[in-house]
């Protein structure tokens, strides 16, 4: 259910099983990490993440899940955490598309994505209240940092879901298309990212990690950007940025360190 193509140093990573809105069972999750370790072997340059159908992935298949026998931890934390850790570490900048629903562990993919572009009739929250179940895959770590506690305790006890428009409104990811728009946007951005210096942009990817990880003050941060531009110093991309600008042409980036 899971497919992966690679076009001009972009992987598009595609959940294909919309007959079930792309919901994730244990062998789904193999695939799709299965996917990210072809990409990354691949070289890629970017990555597109994408559901085909109504709906990006509205969370863990549960159809045959017995809750009497159901090993939750075993799924969650030994097959989910895992690969949206992996996701999250991604050598190249990622960017998954939102559209319809996107809830629990489909919620869990948008976070470990660098850039989420998401269409105005996309759905998110938290509709667990009906299952007795409680929101999963980092989705109370991003909506209490994104929308405070009481907001976030709102759309758990309501089960109300987002709007896309909302939801970037509410800074929980970066920007709403029409639904009709949001992949050619989506395909633009990572075309353009893997044609531009990768390792600089790797380095803001691990500052950015560190600072919502590791919480770095002012000082700490102003270091570690010192130290991440010191070791730019030495790649191809960084002289080839120089050179262009001093010969006033575009650059010609390779990605290379």
């Amino acid at each position: 259910m899971i497919d992966l193509t690679i076009q001009d140093d972009v992987a598009h990573v595609v959940l294909n099983a919309p007959e079930k809105m792309n919901s994730l069972d244990p062998a789904a999750l193999a695939e799709l990490e299965a996917a990210y370790a072809s990409a990354e072997a691949a070289g890629v340059r970017a990555l597109v993440l994408r559901g085909e159908g109504r709906a990006f992935c509205a969370g863990r298949d549960i159809s045959g899940v017995d809750p009497a026998t159901d090993d939750v931890m075993g799924y969650l934390g030994g097959l989910v955490t895992p690969l949206l850790e992996r996701m999250s570490a991604f050598p190249a900048p990622t960017f998954a598309i939102a559209h319809g629903a996107c809830l629990g562990v489909g919620l869990g993919l948008l976070i470990a994505t660098d850039v989420v572009y998401v269409a105005d009739t996309a759905k998110i929250g938290s509709p667990f209240a009906n299952l007795g179940a409680t929101l999963d895959s980092g989705g109370h770590a991003l909506f209490v940092e994104r929308l405070g506690a009481h907001k976030t305790l709102d759309l758990i006890y309501t089960g109300r879901l987002m709007s896309g428009t909302e939801a970037v409104a509410s800074g929980l990811f970066s920007q709403v298309f029409p639904a009709d728009e949001v992949l050619a946007a989506t395909v633009r951005a990572a075309t353009r990212a893997a044609s531009g210096a990768t390792q600089a942009f790797l380095a803001s990817k691990e500052l950015v990690r560190a600072l919502r990880d590791e919480r770095l003050g002012l000082w700490q941060s102003m270091s570690a950007e010192n130290a991440a531009q010191a070791a730019l110093c030495a790649t191809a991309d960084y002289r080839e940025g120089f050179a262009a600008f001093q010969q006033k042409r575009t650059p010609a980036f390779t990605g290379r360190g």
